[in-house]
């Protein structure tokens, strides 16, 4: 199949040449550049993350293509609804172009193509160290969850590959030898995003539960004091700027806090009883209280509605059959610091360990001594989930722990994290001051703004990292695995392919590798806002697929 690209006039491809901008020079083959000294590419990683299933386990939260509009927290599709098509390009709709300016002509026809909208785009040989295609790859543009290749760079390069999280239970007190405490507990949050069944496994309420036995096993049997929620290791914006409200109460928007548990999110579990409805929170907490006013009613069937009120608390409404099974709700938490304490709570008294006091929000004393731990898995197995699956609180947390730093002698915020970021990229990436703006760490804020060109220097410069494998391993497969596991298959990019996606109701864009034919790996940006998203991704993903297909010779 000969792309209709390749009959264009000669003047035409001279002026698309001619426009190219981009920092990165565009070498043709009679004035070639020496090649760039590379590292061997590693192998895209494999989907780990199974399916997630409504009714037992914690949702994805991550950026979907549209906002629920549905109250309460509470979302479900319409029986009959229907989806918006995925565009999958089939088997030949992509080209396969030799040398550069037959690239470069293919992806000017594809790239923006009939879709209205502002597009940047860029395409850099990594093995040779030209420009390849550049398509206004200056232009400041919302790009989504591609925001998160530069959190996990940023991370990466701050506290390493290795680093671990420490959630901490203090003793701010005096232990009598009769086992009272007399005094407070105190549970201190690190930003660890990894308190949740999705990288620690177990059911919501484990975490807590091993922090628990820790403090029973320190000889603590009362304590006559409070359990204190220590969230001071970040501000206490819980919303970052540019979020839109009606995303707030989706899991994909959740709550952001340095102390946070099962993703800040609780299951609402309502079951029949023999006498009345039983409604409970899956962890158990102390710290949200909930008003039922559910009934039990014959059958099988179920008709139950649950919300936050401004309090914090949870009301819960409707009915449940005497014969039905459990029904499962997830809401996000309005507190996250005060619903882990709670939850560590419950899991002391459920030891036996009485609390005289309440639960609350404060700070540790900076002496008191440490008496039970929790250590998080190693960074970069946070890094792979959260791009793997476009987690945005663990973007959240990772964007201001990397504003801490390794010796934590910071306080995490967004405007932190946003400055050290322009330190990064500037002092070492390399990209121009105000080419990227970050009003939070997921891309979910429409205030966020990057260029395909500052995407393109991040993953050139991640490629040549000394966390590169980490990076590289992070990212989903074309065909293959998580995001991207049902795009671009049957095409060249299948299996190898590997990049970060972005989806919002006004953005669609993909960063990351590619393998040309030929061998030369190639670091490519495509961003698009608009609303032709859905015509805008399928002419992305033909795209991918003709880098793919691309050879020199």
């Amino acid at each position: 199949m000969v792309p209709e690209s390749l009959k264009r006039p000669l003047a035409a491809l001279l002026a698309i040449v001619g426009c190219l901008g981009a920092t990165l020079p565009i070498t043709s083959r009679a004035q070639a550049s020496p090649p760039l000294a590379v590292a061997p590419t590693p192998a895209p990683r494999a989907s780990t993350q199974p399916g997630v299933s409504a009714k037992t386990a914690t949702p994805v939260a991550k950026k979907p293509a549209a906002a629920s509009k549905a109250k309460g927290g509470v979302h479900s599709r319409k029986k009959g609804a229907k989806r918006a098509p995925r565009p999958i390009p089939a088997k030949g709709a992509w080209s396969t172009t030799v040398g550069a300016s037959a690239l470069t002509a293919a992806l000017a026809e594809t790239l923006p193509g009939p879709v209205k909208g502002r597009w940047g785009a860029m395409v850099v040989s990594l093995t040779r160290g030209d420009t390849l295609f550049s398509e206004t790859a200056g232009s400041a543009l919302m790009p989504a969850s591609t925001m998160k290749l530069f959190t996990s760079a940023l991370a990466l390069e701050t506290l390493g590959p290795q680093h671990r999280f420490s959630t901490e239970v203090l003793r701010d007190g005096v232990l009598a030898a009769d086992g009272t405490l007399r005094g407070n507990l105190v549970l201190r949050g690190d930003g660890d995003p990894s308190i949740s069944p999705r990288l620690l496994g177990g059911a919501p309420g484990d975490p807590m539960q091993r922090l628990a036995k820790e403090i029973s096993a320190a000889g603590v049997k009362r304590v006559t004091g409070d359990v204190i929620a220590d969230g001071s290791a970040f501000d206490d914006k819980g919303v970052p700027d540019g979020w839109r409200k009606r995303y707030l109460g989706a899991a994909y928007a959740a709550r952001v806090s340095a102390l946070s548990l099962n993703e800040n999110l609780v299951w609402i579990v309502v079951k029949p009883g023999p006498k009345g409805a039983l409604v409970s929170t899956d962890p158990a907490t102390a710290g949200l209280p909930i008003e039922s006013e559910v009934r039990v009613v014959p059958g099988r069937g179920g008709r139950i509605s649950a919300w936050r009120r401004a309090d914090g608390s949870i009301k819960v409404k409707g009915s449940i059959g005497a014969s039905a099974h459990e029904r499962r709700w997830s809401l996000v938490v309005e507190d996250p610091a005060l619903f882990a304490a709670g939850a560590l709570r419950a899991q002391l008294e459920e030891l036996g360990i009485n609390v005289a006091g309440k639960v609350r929000t404060g700070r540790g004393s900076p002496v008191a001594p440490r008496i039970a731990s929790l250590a998080s898995p190693p960074l970069k197995e946070i890094v792979a989930a959260m791009n793997g699956e476009s987690i945005n609180l663990f973007a959240e947390l990772l964007f201001r722990n990397s504003a801490r730093g390794p010796l934590r002698d910071n306080v995490g915020s967004a405007v932190s994290a946003n400055n050290a970021l322009e330190r990064f990229l500037s002092g070492k990436v390399g990209v121009d001051s105000g080419a990227v703006h970050a009003s939070d760490g997921s891309g979910l804020s429409t205030l966020d703004r990057v260029t395909a060109r500052s995407l393109v220097k991040l993953l050139a410069y991640g490629h040549a990292a000394s966390w590169s494998p980490e990076y590289h391993a992070s990212l989903p497969v074309a065909g293959e695995s998580e995001t991207l596991k049902h795009r671009m298959r049957f095409t060249p990019a299948q299996g190898n392919l590997h990049a970060k996606t972005g989806t919002t109701n006004d953005v669609i864009s993909l960063a990351g590798y590619v393998t040309a034919k030929n061998g030369e790996l190639l670091a490519f940006a495509m961003v698009y806002n608009g609303r032709d998203r859905w015509r805008a991704k399928d002419r992305i993903d033909r795209a991918g697929a003709t880098l793919a297909a691309f050879s020199r010779e």
